[in-house]
C-alpha cells in the first residue's frame, strides 16, 4: 500500500473527504509531521496496542565500498526505529 492508497482507504473507513484525509496522514506522517517532530526531540511515540517508533543512536564505523573494496568510514546517526506492539502481532497472525 502506497501513501495514495493509504489516503483512499483511510477517506473510506472515516467517511472523510480525500484532501482531509492526505491532511491527516501528512499531519501524522509526513516531513514535519507530529511523529517525526517527536522523533527530532528523542521523545518516543507509543501507540498502544500498534507499537513504539523510537530514534537510536547508530555508531560510527567502517564500511566497504562494493564496487572498489576501499575502506569507508560512516559517520555516527540517529536512526529512526519501529517496534511492533502485540496487538498488532496478533491481528497479522490470526
Amino acid at each position: 500500500m502506497n501513501k495514495q492508497e493509504l489516503i483512499e482507504e483511510l477517506a473510506a473507513q472515516v467517511n472523510l473527504a480525500k484532501s482531509e484525509a492526505a491532511r491527516v496522514v501528512d499531519a501524522l506522517f509526513g516531513g514535519d509531521g507530529v511523529i517525526v517532530q517527536a522523533l527530532r526531540k528523542n521523545d518516543k511515540v507509543q501507540i498502544t496496542g500498534f507499537g513504539v517508533f523510537q530514534t537510536r543512536e547508530r555508531a560510527a564505523r567502517e564500511g566497504r565500498n562494493p564496487r572498489t573494496g576501499e575502506a569507508v568510514k560512516i559517520a555516527a546517526a540517529k536512526v529512526p526505529t519501529f517496534r511492533a506492539g502485540q496487538a498488532l502481532k496478533d491481528a497479522i497472525n490470526r
